[in-house]
């Protein structure tokens, strides 16, 4: 994979920025949405594919990007195929000051040191180019705004942004309410994408951290439930959960 396009995860994390403060929105959030804007740029790069709510690796052959391969290596050695819910879910906390070096050491952003209340030193980021951020801004405005169905990459950040809450940064107050509507509605237009903003989802509501209760009677994979535009759910009933918790 080149540098000559952004990755998904740099974008959401560009889009999180303020300029005005140099800190990032929903930080809580934003580090189990970078864990999923990392599963849909693999996808996109052809070296995981969805199986059912699972993940699994298709072409273990390295990507070129040390933070998706780094990524991809883990996924490798599971050995198989992965539940979305708990990778998202699992010990890769601190994704978002891995990402905002990253972003530093490719020269979009530069930090800023600083101090909180005159002695606590602080770290703020700033864009290098805040045309960059302005050009994906533009692309999210304009799926919202026309109704065109968007790019995968397009569609895909829409739905983390939502997933991670990001909506209410980007399109804030009761006159954002209808374009942060639409940006939840975007998470339909891609599959991969929908996978992983509904398991960014399910870990922020606790579902994954169910306990194990009786096992449900398996069932076959053409009775997964799917939403009506095709986009895989995540398993949200009660016996499903329990038996993610299981693994």
């Amino acid at each position: 994979m080149g540098r000559s396009r952004r990755t998904i995860p740099e974008e959401l994390l560009l889009l999180a920025l303020d300029p005005a403060t140099g800190t990032t929105a929903q930080p809580q959030s934003l580090d189990l949405g970078l864990a999923g804007a990392q599963l849909v740029e693999l996808a996109l790069a052809g070296r995981i594919a969805p199986d059912g709510d699972r993940i699994a690796v298709v072409m273990p052959r390295p990507t070129g990007d040390p933070t998706l391969d780094s990524a991809l290596e883990l996924l490798r050695r599971r050995g198989s195929p992965v539940r979305a819910v708990h990778w998202i879910g699992g010990p890769r906390l601190g994704l978002r000051q891995i990402y905002l070096a990253h972003l530093e050491r490719c020269g979009m952003v530069h930090a800023v040191a600083g101090q909180m209340c005159g002695v606590l030193p602080t770290t703020r980021y700033q864009a290098t180019d805040t045309a960059i951020s302005r050009e994906i801004r533009a692309r999210l405005d304009s799926a919202i705004r026309t109704g065109v169905p968007p790019d995968p990459r397009t569609a895909a950040l829409a739905a983390l942004a939502h997933a991670v809450g990001l909506g209410k940064h980007l399109y804030p107050g009761n006159e954002g309410r209808s374009s942060r509507s639409r940006l939840r509605d975007l998470i339909r237009h891609d599959p991969m994408g929908g996978l992983v903003a509904h398991a960014v989802m399910d870990v922020q509501n606790g579902v994954a951290a169910q306990p194990r209760r009786d096992r449900a009677p398996a069932q076959p994979p053409a009775a997964r439930a799917t939403a009506s535009s095709g986009v895989p759910l995540q398993p949200r009933r009660t016996g499903a959960m329990a038996r993610a918790a299981a693994h």
